[in-house]
Formats: structure tokens, C-alpha cells, sequence
């Protein structure tokens, strides 16, 4: 990652912990506070751009999680049916998975 854009993460993150709208003037204003010569203003403007309007705080703590993995938590807290379902759900797919058949069952081997 280059100076520019980790000095633009980072002003991006300041900006988000104090609850402060991200902007591309407010971004150069703190890249400028920390005295960082190198960085262009469009990555100020694309920071901003790319952050509109979204929680940083959000997007910071769902890393890595998958549009799947919101749900099965919802799911999970509804209840013991619900979690019961979602078992039963995965059960029949691991079912569905065992029945297909493979290119061996067909006849067809690696080395044919």
C-alpha cells in the first residue's frame, strides 16, 4: 500500500471514530495536520467517494463475514425451532451433496 493511500486510510478512520462525515476536504485537512507531503488530492476524493454514506465502524467490524453468515446469528436468536430448522437445512443439503454422483461413478476415471 502506498504513503498516499495509507495516510488516506488512516485520516478515513480518525474521521469515522469522532462521528465526522467523510469528506475529501476534511481528509486533506488531516493528511495536511500530519504534515505528509506526497499524497494527490484524488485519493481524497476517491476515499470519500468509496465511503459515502456507509459506517466505517460497520464496515470495520463485518470483515470477513459473508452475506450468509448475517443471517444464520438472526436465525440462531430467534428461538430453538429456528435453530432446529437451520440444522435440519444443512443436513439435507450435506444429503444432496453425498448423492451426487462423481465422474468415477459415471465410468469416467482420471486416467481413461
Amino acid at each position: 500500500m502506498s504513503t498516499a493511500e495509507l495516510a488516506t486510510s488512516y485520516a478515513a478512520l480518525i474521521l469515522a471514530d469522532d462521528g465526522i462525515a467523510i469528506t475529501a476536504d476534511k481528509l486533506q485537512s488531516l493528511i495536511k495536520a500530519a504534515k505528509i507531503e506526497e499524497v494527490e488530492p484524488i485519493w481524497a476524493t476517491l476515499f470519500a467517494k468509496a465511503l459515502e454514506g456507509k459506517d466505517v465502524k460497520d464496515l470495520l467490524l463485518n470483515v470477513g463475514s459473508g452475506g450468509g453468515a448475517a443471517a444464520a446469528p438472526a436465525a440462531g436468536g430467534a428461538g430453538g425451532a429456528a435453530g432446529g430448522d437451520a440444522a435440519a437445512e444443512e443436513k439435507a443439503e450435506e444429503k444432496e451433496e453425498e448423492k451426487e454422483e462423481s465422474d468415477e461413478d459415471m465410468g469416467f476415471g482420471l486416467f481413461d
